[in-house]
């Protein structure tokens, strides 16, 4: 690690300690009201506990196993959609209309469509989280596809590459930033599928738990919640990250 990667990470570790000082000392002194705006030290309690116990992780893993599903699922379907439409002018002309319609739609309405259709388990949420996913790859590796350089793309066929390998050597690679890009907001988006279909129903899920603590006005367990999805979405994150640096290594930095 280069100093400045550990200065970085310093700075970044202090502001969050900061955060989590003020938060308390602001709720100790109910400048920020506690049953508004819960108690640090409570919400530690109360992760503390759900993690000892081992009470949270059948719900962890059933939210997981349907954010997973949701952002694979949602990636592959955009990849290919996006790789073929990219490709096809007069398919893309003729499907834009209906896809800029479908995407505009707020797609949080279907859950409970979907929950009728797939029922109230895990493939309910699952579908709403593909639903929001797919737009989010699908658009980036459209235009990724789009905006190949025509120079390279010449070149290429100068030389005698026939369609796979112009798929496979041009389109792809010129994609893949554009991927990688929407990847990111992918894993928190399949995250919100997951949640958004516990919430609608289902009796497993980080989800449930968070809507089970707030029928109770229990806000030092909604946060406890929220922070244990945003810690693994983060996790994801970071695997995503790191799969970029080295399927990118040929980027110049």
């Amino acid at each position: 690690m280069n100093a400045p990667n550990a200065s970085m990470n310093f700075y970044r570790a202090a502001m969050f300690a900061g955060s989590l000082l003020t938060w308390y000392v602001l709720t100790e002194t109910a400048i920020l009201p506690p049953f508004f705006f819960g108690e640090p030290l409570k919400i530690a309690a109360q992760m503390w506990t759900w993690f000892s116990s081992g009470t949270i992780y059948p719900h962890l893993a059933i939210t997981l196993l349907e954010t997973l599903l949701a952002f694979v699922g949602g990636t592959l379907l955009g990849l290919i959609a996006g790789l073929w439409l990219g490709l096809q002018p007069t398919a893309s002309d003729l499907l834009s209309p209906y896809l800029k319609a479908f995407n505009s739609m707020p797609r949080l309405i279907l859950a409970p469509i979907f929950a009728v259709w797939f029922g109230l388990g895990i493939w309910s949420k699952v579908a709403l989280g593909i639903s929001i996913v797919f737009f989010l790859v699908f658009f980036n590796v459209f235009h990724g596809v789009r905006e190949v350089n025509p120079v390279v793309l010449a070149n290429a066929r100068m030389i005698g590459a026939n369609k796979p390998q112009l798929l496979r050597m041009v389109y792809i690679p010129s994609a893949m930033t554009w991927v990688f890009a929407s990847l990111h907001n992918a894993v928190g988006q399949a995250f919100v599928g997951a949640v958004i279909g516990e919430y609608l129903g289902s009796v497993k899920g980080i989800g449930y738990l968070i809507l089970e603590a707030e029928g109770i006005f229990d806000i030092n367990a909604v946060f406890a919640g929220i922070l244990t999805l945003t810690a693994f979405a983060y996790g994801l994150d970071t695997i995503v990250s790191v799969a970029e640096r080295r399927l990118l290594r040929w980027q110049p930095h």
